[in-house]
């Protein structure tokens, strides 16, 4: 086995591990357990269950043996047999012990049953660092971020220690709330604590303060690293490019291109192209889009990519060519990308192009809402009230109901988050007393309704002279 190294396949594997339980040759399982972990071999579920048989015929079984195993616990087949592991451990009363606590409630958040490992977690008579940071990870990973932070500020209040991982995750929340005065505070706590600035900690603050808007402080945390990887270089150009500064993209590509340390992946192809896209920079996003169709940057272009150039060719008002760019492409178009399109087409008053694709949206997506406003709003920018009647009519008929939207915003150091005809903040009466505020422009009337921070709660158009107000949804 040491000598084949990773050539060692499914069959090495079985017929060592069978021999080492029949003969309970513990060390010798272990060894090759420890080969598996060396070589980055991912064993099927048949072999991880050999694993399991070894430890518990040989050895008694401990802390160590299902922390270990739960490491091998991955995807829906792994899933399945840490759940039986999990029965294991209650059978011998391990559940209890915070070292397999820690993995197990790893291994439920990382399959997306945070439930189950909230459980785990408020079940373990002690906490440290290790189970404190992996449940706050795990709500910070499925975009739980409210209660990621709410979770964190109940743990500092009772006393508990963070670590570089602990930070990373909170401010990974943190970046999806957009929350800047919490943010700030992480980042004191960190400089406090004076802990090593690994760079993961490093990328996570660059993404916080970059979703924040504060593209500057980004920067001179980028600027200030030592040492940068790949995701570095893509959390600053995301930043750039999530905020349509398609100069300041294109400046720090060529920067990473003439460095020559690191390999741009697709990641980085998509940052780009999004902010030439965002920048109104059509021509330098298609010339390094074709250069990676040549294949000279070394990273073949992806569904994704494809799709940022239908974006761009939208945002530019060339409907007809994005259409044309569609059919042509090497992959079959996603709703993503027929959603882009739509929006193009309204925003562009493009109806015939936009009818089509929103009837084809309608067939491949007819649960989502967001189709049939667009198209709604589309026929009427073109005063095709039947059609935006028609299309109320299909919405009721198949159920579909558009989600409010949601907006929130800090304020002395309070996440306050609204919905579209919010009536459960605590504060709705002030909000509410503000009133609506009518705007005529042209031949429509915009009612709006503003909450006492500016944040619009509520609105809605009409054409001057129609019986309902109601027919145009806006997004």
């Amino acid at each position: 086995m040491a000598v084949l190294g990773i050539e060692v396949k499914f069959e090495g594997y079985d017929s060592i591990l069978t021999e080492c339980v029949n003969q309970k040759a513990i060390r010798e399982g272990q060894r090759v357990h420890a080969h598996m972990i060396k070589t980055h071999y991912h064993p099927p579920v048949y072999l991880r269950t050999r694993l399991i048989v070894l430890y518990n015929k040989c050895t008694e079984p401990n802390d160590f043996t299902f922390a270990t195993v739960f490491t091998s616990c991955t995807g829906a087949s792994g899933f399945d047999l840490g759940r039986q592991i999990h029965s294991l451990i209650i059978k011998n009363n391990f559940e209890s012990r915070i070292y397999v606590g820690s993995s197990l409630l790893d291994m439920y958040a990382k399959a997306g049953r945070i439930h189950e490992a909230r459980g785990v977690f408020e079940g373990l008579p002690e906490r440290d660092v290790v189970s404190c940071t992996a449940i706050i990870s795990g709500y910070a990973q499925l975009g739980l971020d409210e209660e990621a932070l709410e979770l964190f500020r109940r743990l500092q209040r009772e006393g508990m220690s963070s670590n570089y991982v602990t930070y990373t995750s909170v401010l990974t929340a943190l970046s999806g709330l957009a929350a800047l005065d919490h943010g700030r505070q992480v980042h004191n706590h960190v400089l406090r604590s004076e802990l090593p600035f690994y760079v993961v900690l490093q990328n996570s603050l660059i993404d916080m303060y970059s979703k924040c808007g504060k593209l500057t402080y980004a920067r001179r945390i980028f600027d200030n690293m030592s040492e940068r990887t790949v995701i570095s270089w893509n959390a600053m150009l995301v930043g750039y490019s999530k905020h349509g500064m398609g100069r300041e993209v294109v400046e720090l590509f060529i920067l990473m291109s003439e460095e020559n340390k690191l390999k741009p992946n697709r990641v980085t192809f998509l940052a780009v192209l999004s902010g030439c896209s965002h920048g109104g920079m059509e021509d330098r996003a298609l010339e390094i889009f074709y250069a990676m169709v040549k294949g000279k940057h070394g990273v073949e272009p992806e569904i994704e990519h494809y799709g940022c150039i239908v974006d761009l060719l939208g945002r530019a008002g060339q409907v007809e060519k994005a259409f044309e760019f569609i059919k042509q492409m090497p992959f079959e178009p996603t709703a993503s990308i027929w959603g882009s399109l739509l929006g193009a087409c309204r925003v562009h008053s493009n109806v015939p192009i936009g009818e089509l694709v929103g009837r084809r949206l309608l067939e491949i997506e007819p649960e989502n809402a967001g189709n049939y406003v667009t198209l709604s709003n589309l026929y009427a920018s073109a005063g095709r009230w039947e059609d935006v009647r028609n299309i109320r009519v299909l919405m009721k008929e198949k159920s579909v109901v558009k989600e409010p939207g949601k907006s929130w915003i800090e304020l002395d150091q309070t996440l306050h988050t609204f919905h579209a005809s919010d009536r459960s903040h605590p504060r709705k009466e002030e909000a509410f007393a503000e009133g609506t505020g009518i705007i005529s422009t042209r031949n429509f009337e915009i009612e709006i309704l503003f909450d006492i921070y500016g944040i619009i709660l509520r609105n809605s158009v009409f054409k001057m002279g129609e019986p309902n107000p109601n027919y145009i949804m806006l997004d």
